[in-house]
């Protein structure tokens, strides 16, 4: 069974001692979670700070993003070393709110596997590509190109987050069937890229207006693995509510 896992972008919010603050109240609102794993990205000047709260508890911390190249003349840029060395588990890449080209998402995947990261490669079509009926090709054109030269082993340590453009911050989630079908078709491509085997033990999170009153339905979908929470991860009650309604039917968040 794949143990749901909910992580929190931050985004462009919570300073040092607003992070300090909002890692706590996660931290000692989900002391044992069980059936669930749960993880935030802050903005990379919290890190430090996350990484010191979170430390020696069930919460895990990543980045937003990261550059591919271990160092050089890359002004504004984060390697993704910088990041390992903050204890980061987690890498976002390919977010819709900073999408670059394919092909160097396709790079910063490869080098947060070389560090050790796990890369949670983001898909997603927007709301005239939708319109057109082209879902379908979008996400499959995003995922080939963001897998591209992997190995099946390597396709393996990563994480996907089916993001809909049209429901990032605007208050409007996909319905859960709409979810499921674009999870399933997502599933399916994994398998023909690596092994079935390996689509049926990697995640697939859904990202987009996830709240506390649609985390449970959604992550009811078979396909649905979690959830890659925004506004409400600010929410240190909202986003451990969404936490705990996600947890597998095996096992439910303990205080």
């Amino acid at each position: 069974m794949r143990t749901p896992l909910v992580v929190g972008n931050w985004k462009m919010h919570a300073g040092i001692a607003e992070a300090r603050a909002l890692a706590t109240a996660i931290r000692e609102g989900l002391k044992r979670p069980r059936g669930v794993e749960v993880a935030v990205c802050p903005p990379y000047t919290s890190l430090a700070a996350v990484a010191e709260v979170l430390s020696g508890s069930p919460i895990a911390w990543g980045g937003q993003n990261c550059h591919w190249e271990d160092k050089g003349a890359f002004t504004g840029e984060i390697a993704p070393g910088m990041l390992a060395e903050l204890g980061c588990r987690y890498v976002l890449l390919g977010h819709s709110e900073r999408r670059e080209t394919d092909e160097e998402i396709n790079r910063k995947v490869v080098a947060a596997l070389r560090h050790q990261l796990v890369p949670l490669l983001c898909v997603g079509e927007t709301e005239e590509e939708r319109r057109q009926g082209l879902t379908f090709t979008v996400v499959e054109g995003q995922l080939r190109a963001g897998w591209a030269g992997l190995s099946a082993d390597d396709i393996a340590r990563g994480i996907l987050a089916y993001e809909p453009v049209w429901a990032i911050g605007t208050g409007v989630n996909a319905t859960p069937a709409q979810a499921a079908e674009v999870h399933g078709y997502l599933r399916g491509l994994v398998s023909e890229l690596a092994s079935k085997e390996i689509a049926q033990s990697l995640r697939i999170l859904y990202g987009g207006s996830v709240k506390p009153d649609n985390a449970a339905e959604l992550t009811q979908e078979p396909d649905i693995d979690g959830s890659l929470v925004g506004g409400a991860a600010l929410q240190p009650q909202s986003f451990i509510t969404i936490a705990k309604k996600s947890a597998s039917k095996g096992g439910s968040s303990k205080e």
